[in-house]
C-alpha cells in the first residue's frame, strides 16, 4: 500500500510537471489574433497612415525573424527534453510495475525519483530566470553538469548577468559552481 502511495505521488507529480510544459510551449505558439479579424480597417488605420521607410524594414523583419528563431528553439528544446523524459519515465513505470519489490524495481524507483527531482529543479531554474526579466530559459540537468541555455538580451549577457544566473542555480542545485554552464542563445 505504502509503494502504491509513493508510486501515485510520483505519477501526480509528473502528470502536473507534463501539463505545465505543455501549456508553457501552447501559450508561446499562441497565434497571436490579427487586429482586423476583430476591428474594421477604419479602427485600424484611422485617417492617417503610418509610412515606415526603406531603410528600417529590413531590420525589423530581421529582428523579428530572429526573436521567432530564437522561440523556436526554446519550445524545441523543451519539447524534445520532455518527450525524451517521457520516454524514460514510461519504460520506468513498467519497470517498476513488474518487478515491484525486486532489487530492479527498487533502481526504477530511485531512478525514477531522480529524474523528477531533476525535472522540478529545472522547472524551478527555468522559472527563477525569467522572473528576474530574461525572456526565456531552458535548463539541463546531466551528467553532473547544470547548463542554463539563457535568450541573450540585445547587448548580450555580462558578468553581473551570469553571476545572478549561477546564483540561482547554486540556490536550487547542490550543484557547485564549477558545475554550472551558462550558454547564451542570441536573439
Amino acid at each position: 500500500m505504502k509503494i502504491w502511495k509513493r508510486n501515485a505521488i510520483i505519477a501526480t507529480t509528473l502528470l502536473l510537471i507534463c501539463a505545465g510544459v505543455y501549456l508553457n510551449w501552447t501559450r508561446s505558439h499562441a497565434d497571436v489574433q490579427d487586429l482586423t479579424d476583430t476591428l474594421s480597417a477604419d479602427q485600424v488605420m484611422g485617417e492617417d497612415s503610418l509610412v515606415i521607410s526603406d531603410l528600417t524594414e529590413p531590420a525589423v523583419a530581421a529582428s523579428a525573424q530572429q526573436t521567432a528563431a530564437a522561440q523556436d528553439y526554446f519550445a524545441q528544446v523543451r519539447l524534445s527534453r520532455q518527450n525524451s523524459r517521457d520516454s524514460a519515465v514510461e519504460l520506468l513505470e513498467q519497470t517498476i510495475a513488474y518487478d515491484e519489490g525486486t532489487p530492479v524495481g527498487d533502481t526504477a524507483s530511485q531512478t525514477l525519483n531522480q529524474i523528477v527531482g531533476t525535472a522540478l529543479s529545472e522547472a524551478q531554474i527555468e522559472s527563477l530566470v525569467i522572473a528576474k526579466g530574461y525572456q526565456d530559459c531552458v535548463t539541463y540537468i546531466n551528467d553532473g553538469v547544470v547548463c542554463v541555455a539563457v535568450a541573450a538580451p540585445q547587448s548580450g549577457l555580462t558578468d553581473v548577468d551570469a553571476a545572478l544566473i549561477s546564483d540561482i542555480v547554486t540556490s536550487q542545485t547542490d550543484y557547485p559552481l564549477s558545475k554550472v554552464r551558462i550558454i547564451e542563445v542570441a536573439p
